[in-house]
């Protein structure tokens, strides 16, 4: 079968993951709290830049790489404003939220070093 020649959307790549999974719009309203008509929006593109929580609660739910999702929903493509900035930590507080107090420790940990390397 020749490969697919629309190119990848963020609406497409959900949809398709949610396929995989076997669950309804409702289904994942319930594990995410995501509203599912605004699920649907998204999988049909008509929301094309939805917030990065929801990516974030999306690409767990599903298993997909949320750096992928981030680059399809254009968040990485013009320079990061402080509300941008914002939500990204808040992304990143959730996700600390879903680890264990030692791999968060790890974290940490390597935030730190993260910081150190940059001279900061």
């Amino acid at each position: 079968m020749p490969p697919d020649p629309t190119p990848p959307t963020l609406g497409r790549t959900l949809a398709a993951a949610r396929a995989r999974s076997g669950l309804s719009l409702r289904a994942v309203e319930r594990r995410t709290g995501i509203r599912s008509g605004h699920l649907s929006q998204i999988e049909t593109d008509r929301i094309a830049k939805p917030e990065m929580a929801m990516l974030w609660e999306l690409a767990t739910l599903y298993d997909l790489d949320f750096g992928t999702l981030l680059e399809l929903s254009g968040h990485t493509r013009v320079p990061e404003t402080t509300d941008q900035s914002r939500r990204r930590l808040t992304v990143a507080l959730r996700a600390m939220r879903d680890l264990s107090p030692e791999e968060q420790t790890e974290a940490l940990r390597f935030m730190a070093e993260l910081k150190a390397r940059r001279g900061g």
